[in-house]
């Protein structure tokens, strides 16, 4: 039963950081009907900046809120640079786009941090706290709790404010938002933003915990787009909800069965998903919007 409690925390963890990430990828392909490869190199920039700010004896607290910064001004630049000029292109065209766009950013970050692997310092100790015969570290905790506020910051900004609605209005109709005074432009710019800057977040959180490198980002970004494929592509909701679930199943089967499957367990699961249910856990089979 604790070895089954350890696993259960490893993978809210992880799944925490999966979340965020499938989160990133639903509001862009919300907003745009992109889906955006570079999202996993958004994880790796923002945990690299503030890796190398706070290096360079810059508060960890500041550090943080520049990564964040810097990473929304790059996912606001890929979306300026490279998607809107490329608007009415297909689908696959764009899909190609974001794979370039990320096979950039990670040779950027080669070129300015090399292959060497960094690490973050805990933002509140590294005292382990016992439950039981099962331990938890404090970072793992500001993971889970960081993750859970980012969430619901999400969740207001949507709900709540005029600009969180503009954003779900161009999702819905581009056209019928522009007709009713809606700038959709500055709205995708937005959305790119706000992606960006939840990948930087989930990279600030886990860093601590796992060095990170200039490639650290594609495996993120992969198990990323694996959550959200899960939880039903577009829906939110069920973005976060496939991050944990992914997360503890991929915890539980490295504990119980051996840690080499880790990666296997999680692409075999989005296979069982896709075979079986298209749509998602989560999302609507069968639907149509006209």
């Amino acid at each position: 039963m604790d070895q089954f409690l350890q696993f259960l925390i490893t993978g809210i963890t992880v799944g925490s950081i999966y979340a965020l990430v499938a989160l990133g990828f639903t509001i862009i392909y919300n907003a745009s009907d992109v889906v955006n490869f570079a999202q996993g190199e958004f994880v790796m920039i923002g945990a690299m900046t503030a890796i190398y700010l706070s290096g360079k004896g810059m508060p960890l607290i500041l550090s943080a809120v520049t990564a964040v910064a810097v990473t929304v001004v790059i996912g606001m630049l890929l979306e300026k640079l490279a998607i809107e000029k490329a608007r009415n292109a297909t689908v696959v065209t764009t899909i190609i786009i974001t794979i370039g766009a990320s096979i950039l950013l990670r040779g950027a970050a080669l070129l300015l941090w090399g292959k060497d692997y960094y690490g973050l310092e805990a933002f509140s100790g590294e005292e382990p706290i016992h439950i039981g015969t099962a331990t938890i570290l404090p970072q793992n905790l500001w993971v889970i709790g960081g993750t859970a506020i980012a969430v619901l910051c999400v969740k207001f900004f949507f709900d709540r404010t005029m600009l969180g609605k503009a954003i779900l209005a161009c999702s819905f109709n581009k056209r019928a938002a522009s007709l009713v005074g809606i700038n959709v432009r500055m709205m995708l710019l937005i959305a790119y933003g706000l992606s960006a800057g939840l990948g930087a977040c989930a990279g600030i959180l886990i860093a601590p915990i796992t060095f990170m490198s200039y490639q650290s980002g594609v495996m993120l970004g992969l198990k990323g787009f694996c959550a959200a494929i899960l939880g039903g592509m577009g829906n939110s909701t069920g973005a976060v909800a496939g991050g944990l679930l992914l997360g503890i199943l991929e915890a539980l089967g490295a504990g119980f069965i051996s840690s080499g499957y880790k990666d296997a367990i999680s692409f075999f699961i989005i296979l069982l998903v896709l075979f079986f249910r298209p749509s998602g856990l989560f999302g609507k089979a069968g639907t149509e919007r006209v």
